[in-house]
């Protein structure tokens, strides 16, 4: 049976979609063709009818992510978005959380066009955050360059923990409490 061109592009969505979970969850070393496939219910022989190479797909993957994750902060002010980030049920979804967090590292080790993808997504998140706390202020982007490094990377420190480990939630806690007070000193964490 033919599949339909609308049907085709659905079903590239969708493994879009089940790959960029997969590799925030598991890193993209960590998720064979055969595997991200089968996770989306389609067969390994598949892959090639819609993606020349997993390069390519990681790339693609990356810009999903990105997008799923501005969709999420959209409407949130400043202080709610680094409640959020910083939270552990956040630390605790790798799945569904920050690609920078969950691919960062290894982002650094791919393609150009994934490094692309990714200054391109930071680039988003630090307008999202500038935009959430624009004070008029002349420095405000050397302040979100602060405020993305530091939450992003208590993220990773914090997940590199064990899960149960009183470490991890004192990274979270730690660091949210000083991003909330860098974003203004006035209001109590």
């Amino acid at each position: 049976m033919k599949v339909t061109k609308a049907q085709a592009q659905a079903n590239r969505a969708h493994i879009v979609e089940t790959a960029s979970a997969l590799f925030r969850d598991r890193g993209y070393d960590g998720v064979g063709v055969a595997d991200l496939m089968g996770a989306a219910g389609f067969t390994h022989g598949g892959f090639y009818k819609h993606f020349r190479s997993k390069a390519d797909l990681m790339t693609e993957t990356a810009r999903c992510g990105f997008e799923q994750g501005a969709a999420k902060a959209a409407g949130r002010d400043a202080r709610t978005f680094v409640n959020h980030y910083l939270s552990r049920k956040h630390r605790d979804d790798r799945a569904d959380g920050c690609t920078v967090a969950a691919l960062g590292g290894d982002a650094a080790r791919q393609p150009e066009p994934t490094r692309e993808v990714f200054a391109a997504g930071i680039e988003s998140m630090l307008a999202g955050l500038a935009g959430a706390k624009d004070d008029g202020g002349s420095d405000l982007r050397i302040r979100s360059i602060e405020t993305i490094a530091q939450i992003v990377g208590a993220l990773v420190l914090s997940r590199a923990c064990p899960d149960d480990s009183p470490l991890a939630d004192e990274i979270l806690n730690v660091c949210r409490a000083a991003a909330l007070s860098a974003l203004d000193p006035s209001v109590e964490a």
